[in-house]
């Protein structure tokens, strides 16, 4: 189900808490949502639609992918970049970023896995961990 956006900057600096297999709902109406938004949106954290849990949805290559408890355990070089966000009003805000990250998630399936990313993904990735971890650019 497509859910509205938040744009409360005080609920979206919370930090999220762990996801469990009872908040796959909110998950799959992340995807929803995030489909809904795809012309001008490539990913999104799920207290984006109220939900202060720890899940993500993104454009991978061209294929969207969910990820549950999402966390960066390595990262390499760094690098500015100018980031927009769909909840949050304004233009582009300089952030930092790194090209390359490993990140352990699960799955829907809530299957622990490892896999790094590069490059575009890679800063998504990191702009919705930020999301989770109650950190506004």
């Amino acid at each position: 189900m497509v859910r509205p956006l938040i744009h409360d900057p005080v609920f979206l600096a919370q930090k999220s808490v762990p996801a469990t297999k009872e908040d796959l709902q909110a998950a799959r109406d992340l995807l929803d949502t995030l489909t809904a938004h795809k012309e001008t949106c490539v990913g999104i954290a799920a207290n984006m639609i109220g939900e202060s849990k720890r899940i993500i949805a993104f454009d991978n290559e061209g294929t969207y992918m969910v990820m549950l408890n999402p966390r960066i355990v390595s990262r390499s070089g760094e690098y500015e970049t100018e980031e927009s966000c769909l909840s949050l009003l304004g233009g582009p805000r300089k952030t930092k970023r790194y090209q390359k990250i490993k990140v352990q998630y699960q799955t829907a399936d809530l299957q622990t896995r490892l896999k790094t990313f590069t490059g575009w993904t890679a800063q998504i990735i990191q702009h919705e961990i930020d999301h989770c971890d109650g950190v506004l650019i």
